[in-house]
């Protein structure tokens, strides 16, 4: 089949396979949270202070999803928002102290399940592989 082999279907295969991963790996650790969830707190963690629009652009989701996951961040004690001293309308998250420690304990372990996720490549075709998909993103 054709299909099999375009862009769209093979880019939806390998983020299926890096969501299994994801979850699977993170499951055997006992914590529940998503690769949005992570991306939004390493976006926090690196941009504190930062609004949720921000940190929706920083991560690529939409600014009226980033509430929702917000939502669920802060109710797992992992962040804090407050309104913004600069814009009233604007709200700014920062990790909580619960949300640092998770961060740091997530961070490795996701870094580690890049291997797995192109585990096919050897590393010359993995460094080809992450500047061809970056250079295939919009610039946004």
């Amino acid at each position: 089949m054709e299909a099999q082999h375009m862009a769209g279907h093979l880019i939806r295969r390998l983020h299926q396979l890096s969501t299994q991963v994801f979850a699977m790996r993170l499951k055997k650790l006992g914590l529940e949270l998503t690769p949005v969830q992570f991306a939004a707190l390493d976006a926090i963690g690196a941009h504190p202070g930062a609004d949720q629009a921000s940190i929706a652009a920083l991560i690529a989701y939409d600014k009226a999803t980033i509430g929702g996951v917000i939502d669920r961040l802060e109710a797992k004690g992992l962040i804090a928002r407050m309104p913004s001293v600069s814009d009233r309308r604007a709200r700014v998250v920062n990790l909580t102290e619960s949300g640092a420690k998770l961060l740091a304990q997530v961070t490795p372990v996701v870094r580690d399940l890049q291997d797995e996720i192109l585990g096919q490549l050897d590393s010359s075709e993995r460094k080809t592989f992450l500047a061809l998909a970056a250079k295939a993103l919009p610039n946004r």
